[in-house]
């Protein structure tokens, strides 16, 4: 709860910030490696996260680790690791994220399908639904889940369309159980 809170907060000042100097664009392509280079190496978690160095050794190091970054994520960095949250930079750049798409319109989409489907079948599925909106940009997540059986989940927002197999399945199960 405290990590949303603090990621939430500090986003939109990174946020507030990155619209007043129109360095928005810039910024979210930086946050976007942040994210995914926290999700991907485990060790530049470990640096983040370790009480054994202090913060200017942290500073000089994400210095060099973030070189090819603006001096406003530089900056940005710098002041979360000052402060010594820089264990919840990877969830804060996520946010900013979040923050960024959700002002732009993007639609968040996660298709979980018991295969893997073609992207024709993948673009059939979009189109067939009134969920989607098809004139706005999406991000679509696509996630394999064998436990479904056949069909798919849907869920753009907070929206969802289960259409699995697994679904039916209990439905049935369920209609059977009361009579």
């Amino acid at each position: 709860m405290l990590s949303s809170k603090l990621a939430k907060r500090y986003a939109k000042g990174l946020l507030d910030f990155t619209e007043e100097s129109a360095l928005t664009p810039t910024v979210l392509s930086e946050m976007k490696a942040i994210s995914k280079a926290m999700k991907e190496n485990k060790q530049l978690n470990q640096f983040f996260t370790t009480p054994i160095l202090d913060y200017k050794t942290k500073i000089k190091i994400a210095n060099e680790i973030f070189t090819s970054f603006s001096q406003a994520s530089k900056n940005f960095i710098n002041l979360v690791i000052k402060h010594g949250r820089e264990s919840y930079l990877g969830a804060v750049a996520k946010e900013f994220t979040k923050m960024v798409e959700d002002k732009n319109g993007v639609q968040r989409i996660t298709l979980s399908t018991a295969s893997e489907l073609s992207q024709e079948n993948i673009d059939k599925i979009l189109k067939s639904s009134s969920l989607v909106d098809h004139n706005a940009p999406h991000d679509l997540k696509t996630i394999v889940n064998p436990d479904l059986l056949g069909g798919y989940i849907l869920r753009v927002g907070d929206q969802q369309l289960d259409t699995s197999v697994r679904t039916q399945l209990n439905n049935i199960k369920k209609e059977f159980q009361l009579n």
